[in-house]
């Protein structure tokens, strides 16, 4: 009886604790109105204007560039065919780094999903074993990979020459959030030093690498008691190459260290970096704790603060231009499909000089494959065209090439005209010259970019009669 009567006592005591406990917690929650007010998610988005930029952007990639990828396969070169989805895609911001960095509690915390269904699980373990996109969506909803890689209106169909078995460690999370109308995150699986490659069932380093060349953002997420390289790390810094201006390194969990340790492991971290990170201007690092809850007391709380608001600018700065970028990026590409066709164009006109009727095809191809620079292939490209040495891709790729498509099976660009939709290389020029260059003035000057015209595009000026006397 005496025992009944201590439970009975005891039980609403444990209740009340857990109250308490709760509203200890929520007093201690941070306060996230700087995130909207930074990253200006009441403001009305102009969606109606971006969503007919895209279309035009569409339509010149598919009417100038993608039948010269076509023509001269430039797909099995680079292996980076842009689909309808990534033209229309939003922002991608990316994280990556070690385990239990706090890189779920870090979009917990922007998104604030904090005590949601939908949070993304945290702990001091490993936990995020799967790449998960949070992306926008009219209600909240689990996507499974093979849906994600099977619906073409998504950027995500490429991602299914990884395997079924990397595609059930793909997740897609839906919800109706401001944020994510603009933008998307990117959750990775935290990188394990001891663990091989071969063990996670599926090509980590080339799945990071495919998100890695179409992201807009990427933060390298560390904390004070992870800051050991490893062959892992070493790999996804070499990835990384070349994308410098995008990456963010963040170190995180600040508040858990005093002042002077904190400088001590950021000197730390920077000396870790400094061999894998061999540029001029080293990336932005952002030194704060992203999480729900509120700093640590006798720490940094105005720098920590201050390191939150700049980053949230950083990440509103790849929001606003996010057109911008876009437009760029289709022009980037297209001039990669240009040099390649004209370089292509140039292989097989060699080819075909030196071929007599007494000449062996096979003898002939592998000179002109194994000396390009003999017969001024890549040469003849810098001085008769408007291309850049910097642009030109590795000779070695060429060998590859030829391998799987036969140089007999391309036409020369000369060859490839119609009197209906006029030359494949004019066009794509005309693209590169002054569509898409127009496309961009017309976005800043305000015109209206659905207008197929030269005067709405501004890509040129009207033909003057020059018989005419003024």
């Amino acid at each position: 009886m005496k025992v009944l009567v201590s439970l009975y006592v005891f039980v609403p005591l444990l209740v009340l604790a857990t109250a308490e406990e709760e509203e200890v917690l929520d007093s201690i929650l941070r306060d996230r109105s700087h995130i909207e007010e930074t990253l200006r998610l009441a403001a009305d988005d102009e969606a109606g204007d971006y969503a007919a930029a895209l279309q035009r952007l569409r339509k010149i990639y598919h009417n100038s560039i993608r039948p010269m990828e076509h023509a001269y396969k430039y797909n099995e070169l680079r292996q980076h065919e842009i689909s309808d989805g990534e033209i229309t895609s939003k922002p991608m911001v990316l994280l990556l780094g070690p385990w239990s960095v706090g890189k779920s509690s870090m979009i917990n915390y922007l998104l604030g999903l904090k005590d949601t269904p939908y949070q993304l699980y945290t702990g001091a373990e490993p936990t995020t074993s799967e790449f998960t996109v949070i992306m926008h969506g009219e209600k909240i909803r689990t996507v499974e990979g093979i849906v994600m890689a099977a619906d073409s209106s998504r950027s995500f169909s490429p991602l299914e020459k990884f395997g079924q078995t990397f595609l059930e460690k793909l997740v897609g999370i839906e919800m109706p959030h401001k944020l994510l109308e603009r933008v998307t995150f990117v959750d990775t699986p935290g990188i394990i030093e001891n663990r091989k490659q071969q063990e996670r069932g599926y090509p980590f380093n080339d799945v990071c690498q495919w998100f890695i060349d179409r992201a807009d953002l990427i933060f390298v997420v560390f904390d004070p008691t992870k800051l050991d390289v490893g062959l892992e790390l070493e790999m996804l810094f070499r990835q990384l190459k070349g994308r410098e201006s995008q990456i963010r390194i963040i170190l995180n969990k600040a508040d858990s260290l005093v002042t002077q340790d904190l400088m001590r492991v950021y000197g730390a971290l920077f000396w870790s970096l400094a061999p894998l990170i061999n540029v001029t201007e080293p990336p932005r690092v952002y030194v704060s704790s992203f999480w729900p809850y509120d700093y640590a007391s006798d720490t940094s709380l105005e720098l920590f603060k201050r390191e939150e608001i700049s980053l949230l600018e950083d990440l509103n700065q790849v929001i606003e231009n996010r057109l911008e970028n876009k437009i760029a990026f289709i022009r980037q590409h297209g001039i990669r499909v240009r040099i390649h066709a004209l370089l292509v164009d140039r292989y097989v006109q060699t080819f075909k000089e030196k071929m007599t009727f007494f000449s062996d095809p096979e003898l002939v191809f592998n000179e002109i494959i194994d000396d390009p620079d003999k017969f001024y292939i890549f040469k003849s490209i810098l001085a008769k065209t408007n291309v850049s040495k910097f642009d030109l891709p590795n000779r070695a790729a060429y060998r590859d090439f030829f391998g799987i498509n036969s140089i007999s099976s391309f036409k020369q660009l000369s060859s490839q005209c119609s009197y209906m939709g006029g030359c494949l290389l004019e066009k794509i020029e005309k693209a590169i010259t002054h569509e898409l260059p127009g496309l961009l003035s017309s976005i800043n000057s305000g015109k209206n970019p659905t207008l197929s015209s030269c005067e709405a595009t501004g890509c040129g000026e009207k033909p003057k009669n020059r018989y005419r006397r003024n």
